[in-house]
């Protein structure tokens, strides 16, 4: 058995794995993708959003030397196993929420990490969260890859819950990650694998559509329509499980087209 075989989960990239967590919803869709990296050969390995507090899902993450644990933002769905692991595994970890690092500096834009045999970037990314860091394996197969965490998804659209989470934040985001043209994307929730630029171009449509949604809702309700009524005319058709999602990304769009001007 080689070092490759020996690792958990299933390939995701050439040098990440991709160990699904035990907490699918409405939120996290079939999970939270936690990912074990390391390139061929590496004795250790480096864990991305260790998930929930689950004992076997972090045995799994664990069963090879973890010489760091990365962190791409604060939601408990990411860390919620994050102490426990450090507990498994002495590893330390890196955040750029200073919560969550222990042993080693909180991540900046631009820190590259050496770990596992692999330079690791990291990447400020906010607007799903202040915090949102994405890590990009500029070495990984022939285009890259690129651990965007919450800010793209493999299916669907993220969340951008004000205050925390800002609208135009994540639009420059998006804007910075569309530059990673072809580098495969390995996100936190859902299927891995397609081109980041591509999902990174397509988010930017969707986000100025939803806009373009918001600012015709608007004309008709007046600009002092009240949130539910903006959320009722733009977001018709949301599951009563996810209202507060619709609502809390219609308070982001509301606050970003304040600050442009374009809602009064």
């Amino acid at each position: 058995m080689d070092a490759a075989d020996a690792l958990p989960g299933t390939p995701a990239s050439r040098f990440a794995r991709l160990v699904l967590a035990p907490n699918p919803g409405p939120m996290t869709l079939g999970g939270t993708n936690s990912y074990v990296l390391a390139a061929p050969g590496a004795d250790g390995v480096v864990v991305v959003d260790p998930g929930p507090a689950d004992d076997a899902h972090l045995a799994a993450l664990a069963a090879r030397p973890v010489e760091l644990i990365l962190i791409t933002h604060r939601h408990p769905d990411h860390v919620e196993g994050l102490a426990r692991l450090r507990e498994l595994t002495g590893a330390p970890s890196r955040s750029a929420d200073p919560e969550f690092a222990s042993g080693a500096d909180p991540l900046a834009d631009g820190d590259v990490v050496e770990a596992a045999g692999l330079r690791i970037e990291a990447l400020a990314t906010p607007g799903h969260t202040a915090d949102s860091v994405s890590f990009v394996l500029p070495g990984d197969g022939e285009h890259g890859a690129v651990l965007t965490g919450d800010t793209i998804l493999g299916h669907g659209s993220t969340v951008v819950a004000h205050p925390d989470g800002s609208l135009g934040d994540y639009l420059a985001s998006l804007e910075r990650l569309a530059g990673f043209g072809q580098a495969t994307a390995l996100p936190a929730h859902g299927p891995a694998g397609a081109p980041v630029g591509e999902l990174a171009a397509a988010y930017l449509a969707h986000r100025r559509a939803r806009l373009e949604e918001v600012r015709a809702a608007l004309a008709r309700l007046g600009d002092g329509a009240s949130l539910e009524a903006v959320t009722d005319a733009v977001y018709p058709d949301v599951e009563p499980a996810i209202r507060f999602a619709a609502e809390a990304s219609m308070r982001a769009q509301l606050a970003y087209l304040r600050a442009v001007g374009a809602a009064g």
